[in-house]
């Protein structure tokens, strides 16, 4: 199933969001305008939004301000890429050049600061102190996972433990958090809340395991993305810590020596290692598991087509090929 047909139920909801995310980008200062405009047009997937407005609208919310709070959540999303750029020297993303390459670092870095700051004030906006808090926390937490990301680099010594650490507060947190304002603006109670956001973290686990996997094995056309970036980065991700738990000597020191030295020179052997000891189908397995999980925490869920959508979208995150 293509994301379109996944979002059909939502469309609506999207193209609001969408008049949103434009409206809220304008600003006096015509650089920010264009890097900002530069990012969105680029289009991605809109996950994160995505899952705010299913499960809003599966809790039978009929306010307004899921629209204004899935487009928060995407501002957010656009500022760590941006600044996930910077930081990763990265030249490619969504099949263009990035924003860093077309306008340079410093020009990156600010224009995700000032996406930072116009998605606080819009969430002052909805004048709910359980909003503005799931956000601020959720925005801290991600913070925290870029910099233990970055200890990690090169290390290849990351446990299991701790890359899976990092991929819950830099990835899963914000789906997390999409999910909870969710079932908050659906009147969910703190139990329910916890379990909506235990979806959103699962989903956004699977959704990053599935992204390793695609970084050894996509098709670069599909993903918008180099192959091998995160080896280039020196970043040991769960396929590659799998084939130092479980491949051969001779197979765990290739590795090994590819995460401390980064770069593209031993791409080629470390692509054929990868697959050749099941390590990608190893971290598919762990994403369906997560996937899995997910399912479990919807059970509170009322059926609804919207239900159904966020059902699809476990299924997805493990398929997908992009």
């Amino acid at each position: 199933m293509q994301l379109e047909q996944l979002y059909a139920p939502v469309a609506a909801d999207m193209a609001a969001v969408d008049q949103v995310i434009r409206r809220r980008l304008s600003s006096e200062v015509v650089l920010i305008n264009q890097v900002a405009e530069y990012i969105i047009s680029a289009g991605g997937k809109r996950l994160r939004p995505a899952l705010l407005l299913f499960v809003a609208n599966a809790l039978g919310y009929r306010g307004k301000h899921h629209h204004e709070l899935a487009a928060v959540v995407e501002f957010i999303h656009t500022a760590t890429l941006l600044h996930d750029d910077v930081v990763d020297e990265s030249d490619l993303r969504r099949g263009r050049s990035t924003a860093n390459a077309m306008f340079g670092n410093a020009a990156a870095v600010l224009v995700g600061d000032f996406l930072y700051s116009r998605s606080f004030q819009m969430m002052v906006g909805v004048q709910d102190m359980r909003v503005m808090r799931v956000l601020a926390d959720a925005t801290n937490v991600i913070a925290e996972g870029e910099v233990l990301q970055l200890l990690n680099v090169h290390n290849a010594d990351v446990s299991v433990e701790a890359y899976l650490q990092v991929i819950h507060y830099k990835t899963a947190t914000l789906f997390e958090a999409s999910a909870r304002l969710g079932a908050i603006l659906g009147g969910l109670d703190e139990a329910g809340q916890e379990k909506l956001a235990a979806f959103g973290r699962h989903i956004g686990c699977a959704f990053q395991l599935v992204d390793d996997v695609l970084d050894y094995s996509g098709d670069e056309a599909a993903t918008g993305k180099n192959i091998g970036d995160d080896l280039a980065e020196g970043k040991p991700t769960l396929p590659l810590i799998h084939v130092m738990q479980h491949g051969s000597p001779e197979q765990a020191a290739l590795i090994r020596h590819a995460i401390e030295e980064g770069g593209r020179d031993a791409l080629e052997a470390v692509i054929e290692t990868v697959r050749s000891t099941g390590a990608l189908e190893a971290t598919r397995a762990f994403a369906q598991r997560e996937a899995e999980y997910a399912i479990t925490a919807l059970s509170d869920v009322p059926s609804s087509i919207f239900k159904e959508s966020l059902l699809q979208l476990c299924s997805f995150a493990v398929a997908r090929d992009y």
